[in-house]
């Protein structure tokens, strides 16, 4: 597999590119029979399990990333074009690590390199999106189909003050001419 990309050296061109080069099979056409449970996990942290324990080379998590599907009932598989298998997601399968900002306003665009080192620019396809909790807002990032990306912390303390520093109402983001509240409007 490629090595995972610097993403603070990337230009916007880069990333695009990048992106656009990134291949994935072709999961949403795979229709195997069900064969059981995968016993993998994927932590609330992007931690991927097997059998209980960590799988310790990114390659391999990398490669697994390739072949998870949801199911239409919500469910995680892996999935082949000779087997599915379930997989347990807690939260989302993949978590933002890192954000690259450029431009400001309705001009501005966001790149975000998950911990798969996939990377994703929001746009209209690729919506972020902030979900209430009680201890404020969760933002999360579509990757692919129906597959999110939980933005990190830090990251999203990134996202916060570019929102902080905007002056939209409600506050919120702009990335690739699409606009992203952080809450709905009261």
């Amino acid at each position: 597999m490629e090595p995972i990309p610097d993403l603070a050296s990337l230009s916007l061109a880069d990333i695009a590119r990048l992106a656009e080069e990134h291949k994935l099979p072709p999961v949403d056409r795979w229709n195997p029979t069900h064969c059981g449970d995968s016993e993998m996990r994927i932590a609330r942290d992007g931690t991927w399990f097997h059998q209980g324990s960590p799988i310790g080379r990114p390659a391999m998590v990398r490669l697994f990333s390739t072949i998870l599907r949801r199911e239409p009932d919500g469910g995680y598989v892996l999935v082949t074009p000779v087997e599915k298998l379930d997989i347990v997601v807690e939260d989302a399968p993949f978590v933002a690590v890192e954000m690259k900002a450029e431009r400001a306003g309705k001009d501005a665009v966001l790149a975000f390199r998950l911990n798969t080192g996939d990377i994703v620019t929001a746009d209209a396809e690729h919506p972020l999106r902030f979900e209430p909790r009680d201890d404020g807002p969760r933002p999360y990032l579509r990757v692919r189909n129906d597959l999110d990306a939980v933005v990190a912390r830090s990251v999203y303390y990134d996202l916060a003050q570019r929102a902080i520093d905007g002056a939209d109402t409600p506050p919120g983001v702009w990335s690739a001419g699409s606009f992203f509240p952080i809450e709905p409007e009261a």
